[in-house]
């Protein structure tokens, strides 16, 4: 039986154009795991877990509400208040796995799938250093050419490098055989940082996971690691530093219609 579920294997590249140039690339991979199939990969895959220690693992804890067994119920809550039928919803959730129980992922991708295949919904899940994450619940529309463009405010403190008077501009291909997350982040001057995810699809298998440990070793380490490094150079440019604002909640969503901006 072919899965849904697959790793995405590429690279991240970043480039900011404000106040000062600077740009970063390194090689990683993603997941993508149709949340119909977590328990059975849980179950089939000696290298992979679900709530449980091992290799490779998603936890609930790390997405949503952050509270285990309730992933997609959290999912379909955000879409039924954003207006999409979720009767028959399919989940696919592009993340970073925890490795050796340790994991960071700046953006989760929940794509949410009409049980005809069409594509209902994206949900952006958006993290920070501080333990802070928010949602952005977007109902699609349209496509251009298989292409999604999103847009809308950021509401959530990211890096100390950044505004909080910006707005995210999302252009998204959809997982096939591959995908590609772009994310452009803008204040009034203009843009300001132009980041992206692209990746070639590979089975998800315990084979296709040891490869990934060989190829992307310690990759938890590395993004924090570089992470930081990115933001001691950034600082060495000298790059203005805004300070972090604790969010109102530690977790919260925001549902996106036609560009205008609902709570939740």
């Amino acid at each position: 039986m072919k899965l849904n579920s697959a790793i995405y294997a590429g690279h991240v590249l970043h480039a900011r154009s404000r106040p000062k140039k600077h740009s970063l690339r390194y090689s990683v991979f993603s997941l993508l795991v149709d949340l119909d199939e977590i328990n059975q990969l849980n179950e089939g895959l000696r290298l992979f877990g679900y709530n449980r220690a091992a290799l490779y693992s998603v936890h609930d804890a790390d997405h949503g509400n952050g509270r285990t067994g309730e992933l997609r119920a959290w999912v379909e809550e955000r879409l039924a208040a954003a207006g999409v039928e979720v009767d028959g919803i399919k989940i696919h959730m592009l993340c970073y796995p925890r490795i050796f129980g340790y994991v960071f992922n700046p953006i989760t991708v929940f794509f949410c799938y009409r049980a005809e295949g069409e594509l209902a919904a994206v949900l952006y899940e958006v993290c920070n250093t501080f333990n802070e994450r928010h949602t952005y619940v977007i109902p699609v529309e349209a496509e251009e050419n298989g292409i999604l463009r999103h847009r809308c405010a950021k509401e959530m403190y990211v890096s100390p490098f950044m505004p909080m008077n910006c707005e995210y501009n999302f252009r998204i291909s959809p997982p096939d055989d591959d995908v590609a997350i772009n994310i452009g982040e803008s204040d009034p001057e203009g843009p300001l940082l132009f980041a992206t995810f692209s990746g070639r699809r590979r089975p998800l298998s315990d084979k296709g996971l040891l490869h990934m440990l060989l190829k992307y070793p310690l990759m938890t380490l590395k993004v924090m690691g570089g992470i930081h490094w990115e933001a001691l150079k950034l600082w060495w440019k000298g790059v203005p530093i805004y300070r972090h604002k604790p969010a109102a909640a530690r977790i919260a969503s925001t549902i996106v219609v036609q560009n205008g901006m609902n709570k939740s």
